[in-house]
């Protein structure tokens, strides 16, 4: 059934205008711009939009459809939903706000809805929502204000549901801004009246696009079904949950109308379905970006830490201690093998501090021969390490990117610096499959998580 919203048989779009103060002018420009079916823009002022036929209701369209988003005020939808069961519509995105969200009376007008669309067999996705992207089909039925999404959008293995709206325009643009992250689908679901989390879940884990999965929820439809989904699934689940604390639940049901429930309950039930928690928005995207990126991971060993300072290297052990990883134990033949790039008198170790040995004979030797040696060391299973993107040319990092590849032992970048040259390294550093994080503790936190993810995997 969730095929009806994401490769629908004709869309008409209600409250579609010309007028570009209104979102319902971005709404079908954007359906335009991607969707290749047929398209009904439904406004009583235009007989044409956008070199379209335009229609003054639902039973004027002559054809049969089998998608409407409305984006009209709340009070009209029953009787919409009336209109599109006279055309065997199967579907409806409520873009609108005025529900449950608002009090007593949006939810009433939210329940007779629902009501009426069961009857007919209708869906409903919504309402106060930003409706759904599919960057693959460059499907965009949303009223988006931006069109960054055409030039920036890059279809990728990432997919999201997000119980907001604004929140998911946001996640979009943060990934449009800072790129690195391809995108699958991102679902906006707000009040989820009908369709809701634990359905897109398993649409999602059943989706061969989808390699990860990215949630924002304030609550959990039929937690028991999606804990057992996400329990079944292979693929990396991601969760950020809103309303954790009480402030936060009662903030909750002022948004889209959940119940937050008790979440040290919930929290304990998705670690053992292995559902990854975060607990901010920054790090739902680094985290999402990181398993994008990551396929493999033998997890049986500890980390190697290469860094230009030795407060760098102390800080990242600490952060390895504090999520309860560990410093790989290095042998004889990897620190033998160091050594012939350090000074005599200075022996390697791990964390690995090699400005004194670059000083000595240069940052392309040294960091070639050192993550050559701690990558083929059999205690290594991942290798974090701190770079300056202004010294360094992404040519030296071609033989690291190999090795990662070959031996499928994670690699972690800490990139600092400024400027154009920091962007261009981060880049380049992703598109070989590093992810590249602006502070340590943050892809310390992401080791911790893939370790996690594949142990579990592992051991099914």
């Amino acid at each position: 059934m969730m095929d009806t919203f994401f490769n629908p048989d004709g869309i008409a779009v209600i409250g579609a205008t010309d007028d570009p103060g209104k979102g319902g002018h971005y709404l079908l420009n954007n359906i335009i711009s991607g969707y290749r079916g047929e398209i009904f823009p439904v406004n009583p002022k235009y007989t044409a939009l956008s070199g379209l036929p335009c229609y003054p209701d639902v039973a004027s369209i002559p054809r049969p459809f089998d998608l409407a988003i409305y984006f009209i005020p709340a009070q009209y939808l029953p009787q919409t939903i009336d209109a599109c069961a006279q055309k065997h519509v199967k579907g409806i995105i409520i873009e609108s706000a005025g529900f449950s969200e608002v009090g007593d009376v949006g939810r009433r007008l939210q329940e007779e809805s629902v009501s009426r669309a069961k009857m007919s067999g209708i869906r409903l996705w919504g309402p106060n929502c930003m409706g759904l992207i599919d960057a693959r089909k460059r499907h965009v039925f949303s009223f988006m204000y931006t069109d960054s999404w055409k030039t920036l959008l890059k279809p990728g293995t990432v997919s999201m549901v997000v119980q907001s709206g604004m929140l998911s325009a946001g996640f979009l643009l943060m990934i449009l801004e800072r790129g690195g992250l391809g995108i699958n689908k991102l679902c906006s679901i707000g009040n989820k009246c009908d369709v809701h989390e634990t359905e897109l879940l398993e649409y999602l884990v059943c989706d061969d696009d989808t390699g990860v999965i990215g949630l924002y929820l304030e609550s959990i439809v039929d937690s028991r079904r999606f804990l057992k989904i996400a329990s079944s699934s292979h693929k990396p689940i991601i969760l950020l949950k809103g309303g954790r604390s009480p402030e936060g639940a009662r903030a909750a049901m002022s948004h889209t109308a959940s119940m937050a429930g008790n979440h040290a309950i919930l929290a304990s039930a998705m670690r053992q379905a292995g559902i990854i928690e975060v607990f901010d928005v920054h790090e739902l995207m680094d985290f999402l970006r990181g398993f994008s990126k990551t396929s493999s991971f033998s997890h049986d060993g500890g980390t190697a830490i290469v860094t230009f300072s030795g407060a760098g290297g102390i800080l990242t052990t600490d952060a390895l201690h504090e999520s309860n990883l560990r410093l790989a134990r290095l042998s004889e033949q990897t620190l033998d093998a160091m050594k012939s790039v350090y000074p005599k008198w200075m022996a390697p170790s791990n964390p690995a501090d090699v400005w004194p040995a670059i000083e000595a004979n240069g940052i392309n030797t040294v960091f070639h021969a050192v993550t050559e040696a701690l990558m083929h060391d059999p205690d290594v299973d991942s290798l974090i390490f701190h770079i300056l993107a202004n010294w360094v040319d992404s040519s030296l990092f071609s033989s690291l990117n190999r090795l990662k590849n070959e031996l499928g032992k994670p690699v972690v970048a800490w990139l600092t610096g400024n400027g154009e040259r920091f962007h261009v390294i981060r880049r380049d550093l992703e598109e070989m499959g590093i992810p590249v994080f602006d502070e340590m503790t943050r892809g310390v936190h992401f080791l911790r998580g893939l370790r996690r993810h594949f142990s579990r995997k592992d051991s099914r």
